[in-house]
């Protein structure tokens, strides 16, 4: 299976599998003599971690990362540092239960990449998806950690807007509120109807979609190239690339189509420290490159595949049959995504900020 790799200067590749003994990722292209710790890529997967909440798969795993290689301590500067040498990341799998699946490996499972992992690779792994499975997002969510170490300045928040049909009201939105909830939810009166809501779908063995904006602010002024090297372009490619998503849209987005010219454009007037924007429907980025303002990505998450309700399905064997996942599975996967798309915006922007660098010079 090849494409396991993203980035072209802050390269990140993942591997291992949901059910495997442990997973990771392998990070180049990061400069030396950054400072970062195990703690600090830890402090970023336990908001990634499954089961904090009864909103979320109940399996156990602490996701304790390991570095094994790519930094060493500093006896100058007293801290570990980065080498400029490749940055190996672990987190092993310790609460699989493989036999939850022993009914289904002859199955399709609808919705799921069963199907096509099958037919394109002629073999697949039935325990959780293997490389299909949203467990491997906590190695992103690893990268991520250190990609934020490269972006200093630069501020990545992740909040869920929409859980199934039910909005937030933007009025609303408190930052603060999105570490006070297990939704990441920035609309207190949201977060309490969606508890509700999700006890409903839980209960009913059935699941949900979301959608998850991501900004990132203190993005500096130029990530990003004309063509085919556009900033906008790799976000929603890194966004794409998150299990389930399956739409993602810029700053005004597909909402966009809707206004008229003088409503959409982003209107500008010499500030103190230069050209200022009265509006950002624009997401931050023009002609594909940043412009200073808050970059702003949202993306679409499907309902989780993994349901308790019966659905029709074929078997390897090409007949007919009936599903039933069991096991332990999100009822929205959109909750654990906003760590996710943070990590990935981070990625990407470090890679384009050393993109940058490479290009125009610059510290």
């Amino acid at each position: 299976m090849s494409h396991n790799t993203f980035g072209h200067l802050f390269r990140v590749t993942t591997w291992g599998e949901s059910h495997g003994p442990a997973l990771g990722c392998v990070v180049d292209g990061v400069p030396p003599r950054v400072p970062v710790t195990a703690e600090e890529i830890q402090t970023w997967l336990d908001r990634r971690r499954p089961g904090t909440s009864r909103f979320t798969t109940q399996r156990r795993e602490p996701d304790q990362v390991k570095i094994l290689s790519g930094t060493f301590f500093d006896d100058d500067a007293q801290q570990e540092m980065t080498t400029g040498t490749p940055i190996s990341l672990m987190i092993e799998n310790v609460d699989q239960r493989s036999k939850d699946y022993g009914d289904i490996k002859d199955k399709f499972r609808p919705g799921h990449a069963d199907f096509t992992y099958l037919s394109k690779y002629g073999i697949r792994d039935y325990r959780g998806g293997g490389r299909s499975s949203a467990r491997e997002t906590a190695a992103r969510v690893a990268a991520g950690g250190i990609a934020r170490k490269v972006l200093p300045g630069v501020s990545i928040r992740g909040a869920l807007v929409q859980v199934g049909p039910h909005k937030i009201n933007r009025d609303n939105w408190d930052w603060a509120e999105t570490e006070n909830n297990p939704f990441w939810c920035p609309d207190v009166k949201a977060a309490a109807e969606w508890e509700s809501y999700l006890d409903g779908v839980r209960k009913a063995g059935s699941s949900c979609g979301a959608v998850i904006e991501i900004v990132a602010e203190g993005v500096p002024v130029g990530l990003g190239a004309p063509i085919y090297g556009k900033l906008d372009a790799d976000l929603a490619a890194a966004m794409m690339s998150i299990n389930a998503v399956k739409g993602v849209e810029i700053g005004e987005g597909f909402a966009s189509a809707a206004l008229t010219g003088e409503e959409n454009a982003d209107e500008m007037r010499m500030g103190n420290e230069g050209p200022a924007f009265a509006s950002n429907h624009a997401g931050g980025i023009l002609g594909g490159i940043s412009t200073g303002q808050p970059v702003v990505v949202r993306f679409a998450v499907k309902p989780t595949s993994s349901i308790l309700q019966p659905r029709k399905t074929v078997s390897r064997q090409g007949e007919d049959a009936e599903i039933i996942t069991k096991g332990r599975h999100d009822p929205c996967v959109g909750i654990r995504a906003v760590p996710v798309g943070e990590a990935m915006m981070a990625c990407v922007l470090a890679d384009h900020l050393l993109r940058h660098r490479g290009q125009m010079g610059g510290a």
